[in-house]
């Protein structure tokens, strides 16, 4: 056997192993729509933080804990949009590649990313429910990156470099209080429109 066919054969096992060992049906579009989600969602709860400080201006009654629910559901709904978009986007496009979705990599990325990202979500409503909101961006971004980091070793190695700026920016919002919701829609919303529109240009052809 000549040395070329050689070469060859051990980087299509290669990839093969890559293949078996990794999630790379990982959708880029799924990471933008992601981003746009949450920038909507910013939005509207720049729009509900606008009207509470309307009603405390001018000394109308609010109810804080009203406004928490609709910050609260506002989330959840960015949450279950992206979540669902996603899995929509990667299911096609492991099909169009025809590869299997559920396979090896992708349970062990849910796996990894699964015990901060839990962990994290239990430390958010803890700090909610402790009346510590100025913290609860930061946390956030911080667990969500961490989340990224360790999932990284599962995927496509550009999630590592998401989450590392996830995590400093969690750790700048953290030091700047009041500024929480613009870091959450940087972090969130832009870093992922961007880092998306890489990795569709990149993997997704």
């Amino acid at each position: 056997m000549k040395q070329e066919d050689i070469h060859a054969e051990l980087s299509s096992i290669r990839n093969l192993m890559e293949r078996s060992a990794k999630f790379i049906s990982l959708s880029g579009l799924s990471g933008v729509m992601a981003g746009i989600y949450a920038l909507i969602g910013a939005g509207v709860g720049s729009v509900l933080l606008k009207q509470e400080y309307a009603a405390v201006r001018n000394f109308h009654s609010y109810s804080e804990e009203l406004l928490i629910i609709k910050l609260f559901l506002t989330a959840f709904a960015v949450l279950v949009l992206s979540i669902g978009t996603g899995i929509w986007l990667s299911v096609r496009k492991a099909k169009r590649n025809g590869q299997p979705f559920w396979n090896t990599g992708s349970k062990r990325l849910l796996v990894s990313m699964a015990v901060p990202l839990v962990s994290g979500g239990l430390f958010t409503f803890i700090l909610i429910y402790r009346g510590y909101y100025g913290i609860v961006a930061p946390a956030t971004l911080v667990f969500y990156g961490m989340s990224l980091v360790a999932g990284s070793h599962y995927t496509y190695s550009g999630v590592m470099s998401l989450g590392i700026l996830e995590i400093l920016l969690g750790l700048l919002c953290a030091v700047m209080p009041g500024y929480g919701l613009i870091f959450w829609s940087v972090g969130f919303g832009v870093l992922h429109i961007i880092y998306g529109t890489v990795m569709h240009f990149r993997y997704d052809k």
